[in-house]
């Protein structure tokens, strides 16, 4: 994460708005430290980045409850473009949202969607993936670790007329509910299941009848 001067805004340093030792600002479209003959979205583009961010910020706001925000756009050689949106949200201790015994936690959400040329209807590939850690550390919980990634596709194909924002926007909502929905049910579950059988709670162990 880097601060934006210009903006006083921070914003999600990656492979996608880096350019050799540099990389580019979703708010100033500057690039830090400056790059010269450096590569940026045409006009068109870049103004749908910008409102891409403006919606995004609130996004992460209602869902997240907070963290930092950013979406790069490029165009790609297809006549269609590309748009990353990433989410990064701090849960530790000395960070926002910090839940119950947790010491340290980091949630991070890329969801990079490739859109065809525009159409009456246009065609949208996703790929959502994230990136889970965290760490409790209470004398009445314990030290416990737990990290992760999950990956997913979606393809569909949307009219144009609505706006490509909105069909982005639509798509990147339904995948992260599934997202969550599967690291909830399936990894927790087992987590929870698993430390259950091992170790389970001492009122549980007085129930037990006694080895035959």
């Amino acid at each position: 994460v880097l601060s934006d001067d210009d903006s006083g805004k921070r914003f999600i340093l990656c492979e996608y708005n880096r350019d050799a030792d540099s990389y580019r600002s979703p708010w100033s479209n500057k690039y830090h430290p400056r790059l010269e003959d450096a590569p940026y979205p045409s006009s068109k583009l870049r103004q749908l980045e910008i409102e891409a961010n403006d919606i995004f910020t609130v996004y992460c706001d209602q869902y997240y409850e907070g963290g930092i925000s950013s979406v790069y756009m490029w165009e790609d050689d297809n006549e269609g473009f590309v748009a990353c949106f990433l989410v990064k949200k701090d849960g530790s201790k000395t960070g926002q949202g910090r839940r119950g015994y947790l010491e340290e936690g980091t949630w991070d959400a890329i969801h990079v969607i490739e859109v065809g040329p525009e159409e009456e209807t246009t065609r949208y590939c996703l790929t959502s993936t994230v990136m889970l850690s965290l760490t409790t550390d209470d004398v009445s919980s314990g030290t416990f670790s737990l990290s992760g990634s999950i990956r997913r596709q979606m393809n569909m194909n949307l009219p144009v007329a609505d706006g490509h924002l909105c069909n982005m926007g639509k798509m990147i909502e339904e995948m992260e509910g599934k997202l969550r929905n599967s690291l909830d049910q399936v990894y927790f579950g087992k987590t929870r299941e698993m430390v259950c059988t091992l170790r389970p709670p001492s009122e549980v162990l007085p129930m037990r009848l006694p080895d035959s």
